[in-house]
């Protein structure tokens, strides 16, 4: 009978939890295929610095930097910074080892993906989790993340406090958050450069570049504004049948658009629009003329060019 696999032991910091070291463990864990601590290995939260020189892995304590020796830590002298000087936090540190192997792990069908999801991942999120933990950057803003993950420490008056057991049941439920997190932005990562290669191609196809015909809503707009693309228009269907115009922003982020729908059409739905429009099945256009629709694909190309012909 063939002996068990010795448990791996991953060793951390005691006491108060942040999002660096939260988030590593979530890391960890996916990129190395563990599941459930004292099932599958062991995790030390402990500063006993026997302990963890005797753990497998160590991050964020034990003032080491060492990947081949499964050591990263980011406090003492000399620690490991990015290229443009911004130092890395335990996550940082775990993500670079990490990273990729934590990707394919949530996205197996994706691997010829993982190296770009992983390098967009690191740009948008770990970055900013260095920052924070660094004291470079200033909490708030869209990654809130690190606020989540402080609450689930036990609050300054709660028996939990001193209570080992209990306060590392609530670590491995921040790193639980923080995976869900992880999961949530793989996949939006992914889909976001999917459509990137989607939206290239179908402008390839468009008989006029002024109008990007799609098969589906997707997101167009960022691809657009990333390779150049003269885009005034996306056209697509929805599943309610009809056919949707879209018009492109004048730049990411803003509410106006390079060239709005016309102004005569504003606000008009069915027969009105239809009669002012010269489109029989025209079904709307929104009063700030950024969106409108037809019944079908004719009929949505059909606005999409008298649009642009209006707007010479």
């Amino acid at each position: 009978m063939e002996s068990p696999m010795p448990r791996p032991v991953l060793a951390t910091h005691g006491g108060s939890f942040h999002l660096d070291d939260v988030f590593a463990y979530a890391v960890l864990r996916l990129a190395l295929g563990l599941e459930e601590a004292g099932r599958d290995h062991s995790l030390i939260r402990t500063r006993d610095a026997t302990l963890i020189a005797s753990a497998d892995l160590a991050w964020d304590v034990g003032a080491i930097y060492d990947p081949a020796a499964g050591r990263f830590d980011h406090h003492q002298r000399g620690a490991p910074q990015r290229e443009d000087g911004t130092p890395f936090s335990a996550a940082g540190l775990i993500w670079r080892e990490h990273g990729e192997a934590a990707i394919r792990a949530i996205l197996p069908q994706a691997t010829e993906l993982a190296p770009a999801i992983a390098a967009a991942i690191d740009h948008e999120v770990i970055r900013r989790i260095d920052e924070i933990d660094n004291g470079f950057g200033e909490r708030g803003g869209p990654l809130d993340l690190s606020e989540a993950v402080a609450d689930c420490n036990p609050a300054w008056d709660s028996p939990a406090i001193g209570d080992r057991a209990a306060e590392d049941a609530a670590f491995r439920n921040a790193s639980g958050l923080a995976e869900a997190f992880l999961r949530r932005r793989a996949e939006a990562v992914r889909a976001r450069l999917e459509a990137d290669a989607v939206v290239l191609a179908a402008h390839a196809l468009s008989a006029d570049p002024r109008i990007l015909e799609l098969d589906r809503k997707m997101p167009w707009e960022a691809p657009a504004f990333a390779h150049g693309l003269p885009v005034l228009y996306a056209v697509y269907p929805v599943p309610n049948g009809n056919w949707m115009i879209d018009s492109m922003p004048s730049e990411p982020g803003s509410f106006a658009q390079r060239l709005p729908l016309p102004e005569a059409w504003a606000g008009l739905r069915d027969a009105d629009l239809a009669a002012v429009s010269g489109v029989a099945d025209a079904v709307f256009t929104h009063a700030r003329r950024f969106v409108a629709a037809a019944g079908s694909r004719q009929g949505a190309m059909d606005m999409a060019r008298k649009a642009i012909a209006l707007g010479s």
